[in-house]
Order: C-alpha cells, then sequence, then structure tokens
C-alpha cells in the first residue's frame, strides 16, 4: 500500500452522509423558500431570504473547496430571484452530487476554518447543512422534517472543533445551556449557540 493510499483510508468517507443531511434539507429548502422571505430566523443577522442564500452559498463552497478552490470563490450570501431559488438550490446539490465522487479525501483544501484534508472539510460542513437545516425548520415551524439521527454523531466532532470559550472571533454566538435529556439536535444546535426553544 502506498503512502496516499494510507492517508486515504484514514479520513472516514463522509460523502453519503452529506449527501443524506442535503436530501434532509431539500424539503426544509423547498418549504422555506415559499413562505414569508423578509420573516425572521434563528441567525440574527440573516432573515429567512438571507439564510436561503448563505445555504446555496454553503453548497456551492463544499463543491468548489473540495475540488481544489478557495472558498473566497464563493460569496457569502448567493442572490437569486426570490421564485428561482429551489431551483438553485437543487441545481447546487445536483452539482455538488456529481463532483463528490471524484473528491480526493486526503488532499490538503482552504476552507474559510483553516487548511485541512478535504474529509475533515466534508465532516464541518455536514454541521453546518445540518445546523441550518434545524435554522431553516425552526423559522418555519417544521421541525418534525429534521432527522435527529443526523445530528447524534455531529455534537461530538463540533465540541472538539469549537471551543467553548474565546469564540469572540468565530461566526457562533455562545453555548446555551440545555436540560438533561435534551434530544441530540437540541444540544447540537445550542452548541453552535442557538435557542433550542427558539421560534419566529
Amino acid at each position: 500500500m502506498t503512502t496516499a493510499d494510507t492517508a486515504t483510508t484514514a479520513v472516514p468517507d463522509l460523502r453519503p452522509v452529506l449527501l443524506h443531511a442535503l436530501d434532509v434539507a431539500t424539503p426544509i429548502v423547498t418549504l422555506a423558500a415559499a413562505t414569508d422571505l423578509d420573516g425572521p430566523t434563528p441567525c440574527d443577522d440573516y432573515d429567512l431570504r438571507t439564510l436561503l442564500g448563505h445555504c446555496l452559498t454553503v453548497v456551492d463552497r463544499i463543491r468548489v473547496v473540495t475540488g481544489g478552490g478557495h472558498f473566497s470563490e464563493v460569496p457569502q450570501v448567493t442572490v437569486v430571484d426570490d421564485e428561482r431559488i429551489v431551483e438553485a438550490w437543487t441545481t447546487a446539490v445536483d452539482r455538488l452530487a456529481t463532483a463528490l465522487p471524484s473528491v480526493d479525501l486526503a488532499s490538503l483544501v482552504t476552507a474559510p476554518f483553516g487548511v485541512l484534508p478535504a474529509g475533515a472539510v466534508l465532516g464541518s460542513y455536514i454541521g453546518e447543512v445540518a445546523v441550518h437545516s434545524w435554522d431553516l425548520a425552526a423559522a418555519i415551524g417544521r421541525r418534525d422534517l429534521l432527522d435527529g439521527a443526523l445530528a447524534a454523531p455531529l455534537l461530538p466532532s463540533a465540541q472538539a472543533r469549537i471551543p467553548e470559550q474565546g469564540r469572540d472571533q468565530m461566526p457562533f454566538g455562545a453555548v446555551v445551556p440545555v436540560p438533561d435529556g435534551a434530544d441530540d439536535y437540541d444540544r447540537l444546535v445550542a452548541w453552535f449557540g442557538r435557542r433550542p426553544d427558539w421560534s419566529a
């Protein structure tokens, strides 16, 4: 076995998990795009329209970054006409799904959070897709569309990657305390600074 083969096998293949996270997100995006796009979201700086535009960015950035490009090639918020949001989402997901099989999981790539193997970057982006899916679902009152099983394995990696203290220069609020027995999704979004009981 070559060194490259060893490096590749050491990086877990999270591509199927990412595709599942996007499958869960798609009906939520579709419903959110059909509601009041000026409405609030758990992301204080984003109304629903802007959050959907950022979700488009996330999907495109995953494709660009894991393909060896720089994250800055995609704007922080992708702006499209309101009536084209679902079409743009579907197109972005399809382009990513087509590109994923050729991703070299061991190759070093440049994401907003550092230079890491592409496989590790996928793990971080799965967390972002899952949390923004929660944001959208909370904004439209459809948390029932989320998959709690997706959140469970994401929490330990999020806790390892994102410190509880010293977040001043990070795009996350303070960790929100949750009661004993809180479900996996509540614990995940609380670590990202969301209030699990948020409502519009």
